[in-house]
């Protein structure tokens, strides 16, 4: 496990390196000007400009600034705005609370209701109640985030009147406010919980027709008493490693919703990061989106060698000497 663990986490090392190295250059080959953006509109001197990217470090060679940067962030360091000249793990730090607060939410109920939903489809396998519920399944997955998005605030906001629009609480008041989570969050959730519904399904068909389930009904136990005790056990271990991607997917997707329903999270701050041409911003939240989910990742292998008896006897098996 150990071994396995390492290689995972060397990997994901070289992994975050690339993921640095190719955004630098794209950010590098876009086209415009980050100071003119900047500045907006007005024109300014060439001395003004030449000073702006020697405070910048702009004035430097492309390769010159590359191994610049990649030496602080290896120190912590993701740099400096361009945009409002606050230190980029600030400007993160400030949004990213936001966004678990509906990453979070929505990956515990992806997770929870997909878990019943995917074992009552499969229990009720080749009926109606399965056909609506995996059909339902397969068209809430189909559905683009944000086109979902838009028609929830066209039913509950704009037509029923029931729940805002956007943002996260009324202008002046501080902190979240339960109202203005709902629309978001059913929104991220939605296609998750579709996704994990049908693997779910498939792994529960998948368990109920092993031999430990034959066995369980010949010693006399019921049904029930064997979907709970053995079937739903055995039909969660591929459920580990999808809810670990799905986590995954859930904190990258998120960019769409906060741009659909204004949330102010990481996702809204990496939008206006590319309007302006933040490079450092750009790159400090790829950098912290790209950690998370190998760190994610990372869990979820522990997590999966800890709960599947199989790889958990590989290692605690002791290993026998040769007479």
């Amino acid at each position: 496990m150990a071994v396995h663990l390492g290689k995972v986490l060397f990997s994901s090392v070289i992994l975050l390196v690339v993921v640095i190295t190719i955004l630098f250059l794209l950010l590098e080959l876009a086209p415009g000007d980050p100071i003119q953006t900047l500045v907006g509109d007005v024109p300014i001197s060439d001395a003004l400009r030449e000073q702006i990217y020697a405070t910048f470090g702009l004035d430097k060679p492309a390769w010159e600034r590359y191994l610049i940067y990649m030496g602080n962030v290896l120190t912590g360091n993701l740099g400096v705005s361009f945009g409002t000249e606050v230190p980029v793990s600030q400007l993160i730090g400030e949004r990213i609370g936001n966004t678990l607060a509906l990453a979070i939410p929505s990956f515990i109920l992806s997770t929870i209701g997909a878990v019943v939903i995917g074992s009552i489809a499969a229990k009720t396998r080749k009926r109606w109640l399965d056909t609506l519920l995996s059909g339902s399944a397969v068209a809430l997955f189909s559905l683009p985030n944000f086109w979902l998005g838009l028609m929830l605030i066209i039913l509950f906001s704009i037509t029923l009147g029931w729940l805002p629009t956007q943002g996260k609480a009324p202008y002046g008041v501080e902190g979240i406010e339960v109202q203005y989570m709902i629309l978001p969050l059913i929104t991220m959730a939605t296609s998750e919980l579709a996704f994990k519904a049908r693997i779910m399904r498939a792994s529960m068909i998948e368990s109920l027709g092993q031999d430990f389930m034959d066995t369980a009904r010949s010693k006399g136990m019921a049904d029930r008493a064997a979907l709970w005790r053995h079937a739903l056990p055995n039909a969660l271990l591929p459920m580990v490693t999808v809810a670990g991607l799905s986590l995954s997917h859930v904190l990258a997707g998120s960019v769409l919703v906060e741009r659909v329903f204004g949330w102010p999270g990481m996702g809204l701050l990496f939008i206006g990061a590319i309007e302006r041409q933040d490079t450092f911003l750009v790159l400090g939240i790829v950098i912290v989106l790209t950690v998370t989910i190998l760190i994610v990742n990372l869990v979820t292998d522990i997590v999966y060698g800890l709960v599947d008896p199989r790889l958990r006897s590989r290692v605690t098996r002791p290993v026998r000497s040769e007479p």
